[in-house]
């Protein structure tokens, strides 16, 4: 049984990968492997993170390219490259096509920092996700990792973690919580989840 090759796409510092990382060098996916970290910019600390865990890295920039047809070509280019079977977004920016989506269809994982359907969708990332949530009262938030499709955050659940909102929280310690009790468990799970089945496959 051939092991998951797995590409993590990153836009920033990259907790999320550190999670897969350290999951990954602990044997908590058997069954897939991390070969390839693509970053949608240069300089960003995500992947400093890759080449401590000695992981081939690079830059894809839409910037750059120029438009979204070139960054998807180069992407693709990119992961064919390395046989890629499972493509995550940790913190990936980025918005993907139509095309590309179907392309890699459930073979796309992403995480959002909310329970889905609530506070997701088009523009809800990052710190809006928790302004939100708290703007709107929520006495319980979480973490959902779903397949990625088409629709921003509208793809399959796979898995969900519910955390307590509590007094006084500010959205910057909510994001924190959020990701110490909920992304960085489930995140390394449905990568593990999603490895073994793919590699059933093989």
């Amino acid at each position: 049984m051939r092991k998951a090759r797995i590409a993590v796409l990153v836009s920033g510092g990259g907790t999320n990968l550190q999670a897969l990382l350290e999951a990954e060098k602990a044997g908590g996916n058997p069954d897939g492997e991390i070969v390839l970290v693509v970053a949608s910019k240069p300089g960003v600390y995500a992947l400093e993170r890759a080449a401590n865990f000695n992981k081939k890295h690079t830059v894809v920039s839409k910037k750059e390219l120029g438009s979204q047809e070139l960054f998807e070509k180069k992407l693709v280019s990119v992961l064919e490259e390395e046989e890629i079977d499972l493509i995550v977004l940790a913190g990936f920016l980025t918005i993907l096509s139509e095309d590309f989506v179907r392309r890699y269809d459930k073979r796309i994982l992403n995480v959002h920092p909310s329970l889905i359907p609530s506070f997701c969708g088009e523009g809800m990332y990052g710190l809006k996700v928790h302004e939100a949530a708290l703007a709107r009262g929520v006495k319980v938030s979480g973490a959902t990792v779903h397949y990625v499709n088409e629709i921003p955050d509208g793809g399959e659940i796979l898995l969900q973690k519910a955390v307590e909102v509590r007094e006084g929280d500010t959205p910057e310690v909510l994001q924190r919580r959020i990701m110490e009790e909920a992304e960085w468990k489930l995140l390394p799970q449905a990568v593990a989840m999603v490895s073994t089945k793919i590699a059933k496959e093989k």
